[in-house]
């Protein structure tokens, strides 16, 4: 797998690796929580941000997003990757180059995940993220760089 920048010609790859993996784990499409997938630049590039595609075969696998909250902060998002390229270090991949961009153009990073995705909170808590609350099911994360 390699790692790219987003780009609009992507876009229905990435709308459907995201609904594969939140079906996958029980979970729906949300218009509401899920909106930033119909303006992928708007919503991370116009902020300061970015997002990255995971690439394997010429089609989108997985996905990692950081979104500015303002200058100092940004929230990692959209860590996702198809069942089939887990567990070789792929998720890493993805998640470092976020975590990477992050620390380059912010001081703190947030994320929040489900309670249920035990892999997903190892590897945060593994890459320096401290555990902030648990609100309805989730669970929010934070790092200082």
């Amino acid at each position: 797998m390699i790692i790219q920048i987003y780009d609009d010609s992507r876009k229905e790859e990435v709308h459907d690796v995201v609904l594969d993996v939140l079906q996958e784990h029980g979970f729906e499409y949300d218009r509401l929580k899920d909106a930033d997938l119909k303006d992928i630049n708007s919503y991370y590039f116009a902020s300061g941000g970015t997002f990255f595609v995971g690439i394997a075969d010429g089609r989108v696998v997985g996905s990692a997003g950081v979104r500015k909250l303002d200058e100092d902060l940004c929230e990692i998002r959209r860590i996702y990757l198809k069942k089939d390229f887990r567990n070789k270090g792929n998720g890493k991949k993805l998640f470092r180059a976020a975590l990477d961009f992050a620390e380059e153009n912010c001081s703190d990073a947030v994320l929040k995940t489900d309670e249920t995705l035990t892999k997903a909170i190892n590897m945060y808590l593994k890459h320096g993220f401290t555990f902030q609350k648990e609100e309805k099911g989730y669970l929010y994360f934070e790092k200082k760089f």
